[in-house]
């Protein structure tokens, strides 16, 4: 049983959520840009044929590490991002999505909190994979609740806006991360995260959650959902209730209840998630749009990924750039707002289908890589 019409909560209203994610996601890469800055992650400490040295700075500096424990820092999150991501999603099937991010932020707010506390290289590289826990439940459940509730018109053009707040988190980091590194220590940039965020955590528990369209609200699962729930269970391990091998929600309640006390359906309910997680890959993965916006984006990660985490520093190290967080800063923050939003309108324009979609997009992408690639050859050169 699906309920088609779900009451919204009273502090609801669409440009509201759109807002709220907004600055989430802002603040999520604030952090991403924040320890790729110079002011943070810093540089080792240096000695001139003389005997001079100088000691190092930020991370890599206090921590001694070498640039390949500094690239595995940089990629620590995505480990938990990786294995957290498709549990949230799954789990957004039974359990309320809104909830879901409460829980996911707090725990990005405390593995935050522990990188300004780490004392080693293992330890800030467990809270890094940490805080890609807690952004797992919110990038995979934030973008379906703006697409449930954007303008049908302007869908496209919401979402462009929301992931307008990836170059831009990374513009503001870059900066944020290199004042902080500039006149304090590199710890109070993450307290500072910590508590810009800690709010929206909160706010993930006390307010009244949204639902999902197409999903249960979690009052109706009480009752209702057991019947679906339990006889997926009971279905995975033969038990019938009814006289005549039929189900009912009576005896469906009741068997539940005893096995909530016994523990004993608990093995057969993580069985299921389990089924239900691998029948949504297999459909996922004969799609070929999904399979092919996939590779794009692992690409696209690839290329970006480095540049944005070595990029400044760089800068810094090879053409004597003192100010480099702040030049990549305004250069991301300017190209990326251009870019997102004016795909997004581009896309609304164009009735915002698939295949169209895949009319500009290669092609533009292609020529504005084509020039990066050729200005970056003649910096060098």
């Amino acid at each position: 049983m699906i309920v088609s019409s779900i009451e919204q909560p009273s502090w609801f209203s669409a440009k509201k959520l759109l807002v709220i994610f907004c600055v989430i996601n802002l603040i999520n890469y604030v952090d991403r840009g924040a320890i790729a800055s110079n002011g943070v992650n810093g540089t080792l400490g240096t000695c001139t044929e003389g005997g001079t040295c100088t000691s190092g700075t930020g991370i890599q500096g206090d921590f001694d590490l070498s640039n390949f424990e500094d690239g595995c820092l940089s990629s620590a999150f995505m480990v938990g991002l990786l294995v957290a991501s498709p549990i949230f999603a799954s789990l957004a099937k039974s359990v309320n999505p809104f909830r879901l991010i409460g829980v996911g932020l707090s725990v990005w707010t405390f593995a935050v909190v522990g990188c300004g506390i780490s004392f080693n290289f293992w330890s800030i590289t467990i809270c890094r994979m940490l805080v890609g826990v807690g952004e797992a439940s919110f990038i995979s459940l934030a973008a379906p609740f703006i697409d449930d509730n954007a303008p049908a018109a302007q869908k496209t053009v919401w979402l462009s806006i929301f992931y307008m707040c990836i170059p831009s988190g990374y513009a503001l980091g870059y900066v944020y991360g290199g004042l902080v590194g500039s006149y304090s220590n590199w710890r109070f940039a993450f307290w500072g995260e910590a508590i810009l965020m800690l709010p929206f955590a909160i706010l993930g528990f006390v307010m009244k959650p949204l639902q999902l369209k197409g999903f249960m609200p979690a009052e109706s699962k009480k009752v209702t959902g057991m019947e679906t729930g339990v006889s997926e269970v009971q279905g995975d391990s033969g038990v019938l209730n009814g006289k005549d091998g039929s189900f009912s929600v009576e005896g469906d309640v009741k068997y539940s209840t005893l096995d909530d006390q016994n523990g004993v359906n608990f093995t057969a309910k993580i069985k299921v998630q389990i089924s239900r997680f691998t029948k949504d890959m297999k459909v996922l993965l004969v799609e070929k749009v999904y399979v092919v916006n996939v590779l794009g984006y692992i690409a696209y990660n690839f290329v970006i990924g480095a540049y944005s985490y070595w990029g400044p520093k760089a800068g810094y190290n090879i053409y004597n750039m003192t100010d480099a967080d702040l030049i990549f800063g305004g250069i991301t923050i300017v190209c990326g707002i251009l870019g997102t939003v004016a795909g997004g309108f581009l896309l609304d324009f164009m009735i915002s289908s698939i295949p169209n979609a895949f009319k500009p997009l290669p092609f533009l992408g292609q020529y504005f890589a084509s020039v990066h690639f050729a200005s970056q050859t003649c910096m060098l050169s």
